[in-house]
C-alpha cells in the first residue's frame, strides 16, 4: 500500500513554478485532498486563477518566501532552466535556498528540464543537508498537463522515487523509472532531440512538397500511414503547421534549451553526433530570427522564411 493511503495526515507539499506547465500540474495535484499544498511563484497571475480552485484557501495556499517551505515534506520545482532551479535550491549570498530551509528527510522533485550535470551537483548538495533529490521531467506538453496524463520520468534512489510516486501519479499516467539521479534529465533531453529531429525532417519535407504544389493534407496522410510517421507528423502537421496556427503548446526557446542540453552530452560521453549538432544549430538560429514567444512548430516558418530569403538574394 502506498504511503499516501497509509498516512493519517495529509502530505505537506510545496510547489514552485506556476508557468504554462506548472500551473495545470498544480491544479490537478490540488484536486486531491490527500495533500496540503503550499504554492510559490514570483508572478501574481497564476494565483488570480488559483483563487477559483475548490481547494484554494483550505488545502491549497500561497507561500510568499522560500523559508515557508520548512514545514513541508516534499517540494516540486517546475522551473524553466538549471540557472533558476539552482538559485531556488542552492540559494545565493542574499537568500537561503531550499537546501538550507528544508527539514531532514525531505524530498525535492525537480520536474523541469534541467541540465543533468547540474542536477547531480544539486543532489549532492541536498544529500549533505539530509534531503534527497528526484529528477522527474515530463513529456506531453500543456494539453496533457491539463488532463493529468503526462509521461513522467523519475531518476533517483529507489526509496525516494517510491515516496514520490503517489504524488507523480496525480499529474501523469505513465511513470517511468530511469535509474540513478540525473538519468531522467538526460533521457528527457535526448528524447526532445529525437522529437526535434523528426519535426525538422517533417518541416523540410513539407516545404519541398509545397513547392511541388502537392496536397499537403494528403501528404501528411501518406506520412502517417507509411515509414515516415513520427510524433511530429502525427500531432503537428495537420493540427498546427499546415493550417498555420503554430500553437502546439511548447515554446521553441524551451525546445532549443533541451536540444542544447542534449548536445552538451557529447563532450561528456565522447560521442560525436552530427545530426544533433545540426538540430542545435538550426534551433539556435531560429531563436534569433523569431519572436521570443514562438511555438516549437514555428521551426517550419523559420525554414520557410530562410528559403524565401535565399531565393530573393
Amino acid at each position: 500500500m502506498s504511503e499516501t493511503y497509509m498516512r493519517r495526515e495529509p502530505l505537506r507539499i510545496g510547489f514552485i513554478g506556476l508557468g504554462m506547465m506548472g500551473l495545470p500540474m498544480l491544479e490537478n495535484l490540488a484536486s486531491h485532498d490527500a495533500f496540503h499544498i503550499l504554492a510559490f511563484d514570483t508572478q501574481n497571475a497564476p494565483f488570480d486563477k488559483l483563487a477559483t480552485h475548490p481547494a484554494w484557501g483550505t488545502t491549497l495556499t500561497r507561500a510568499t518566501a522560500l523559508d515557508e517551505f520548512a514545514s513541508v515534506e516534499m517540494v516540486i520545482t517546475m522551473l524553466p532552466n538549471s540557472v533558476i532551479t539552482n538559485a531556488v535550491i542552492a540559494g545565493d549570498a542574499d537568500r537561503a535556498g531550499l537546501a538550507g530551509v528544508l527539514a531532514p528527510d525531505s524530498i525535492v522533485i525537480d520536474m523541469g528540464s534541467s541540465n543533468p550535470g547540474e542536477t547531480q551537483k544539486l543532489a549532492e548538495l541536498l544529500a549533505s543537508a539530509g534531503s534527497t533529490l528526484v529528477d522527474a521531467p515530463v513529456s506531453g506538453a500543456v494539453a496533457k498537463a491539463r488532463s493529468g496524463t503526462l509521461t513522467i520520468m523519475a531518476g533517483g534512489p529507489d526509496a525516494a522515487c517510491e515516496r514520490a510516486r503517489p504524488v507523480l501519479e496525480k499529474m501523469g499516467t505513465n511513470i517511468i523509472r530511469t535509474g540513478k539521479v540525473a538519468s531522467a534529465h538526460a533521457m528527457k533531453a535526448l528524447n526532445n532531440y529525437v522529437y526535434a529531429a523528426g519535426l525538422l525532417a517533417a518541416s523540410e519535407a513539407l516545404l519541398i512538397a509545397s513547392r511541388l504544389d502537392l496536397d499537403l493534407t494528403r501528404f501528411a496522410e501518406v506520412l502517417n500511414a507509411s515509414s515516415g510517421r513520427n510524433v511530429a507528423t502525427e500531432t503537428k502537421l495537420n493540427q498546427f503547421i499546415i493550417p498555420g496556427t503554430f500553437a502546439g503548446g511548447f515554446a521553441l526557446r524551451l525546445q532549443a534549451k533541451d536540444i542544447a542540453t542534449a548536445a552538451a552530452l557529447q563532450s561528456l560521453t565522447g560521442i560525436d553526433a552530427p545530426q544533433l549538432n545540426l538540430c542545435n544549430s538550426v534551433w539556435a538560429d531560429a531563436i534569433s530570427a523569431l519572436e521570443p514567444g514562438a511555438d516549437n512548430t514555428e521551426i517550419f516558418r523559420f525554414l520557410q522564411q530562410r528559403n524565401e530569403a535565399t531565393a530573393d538574394s
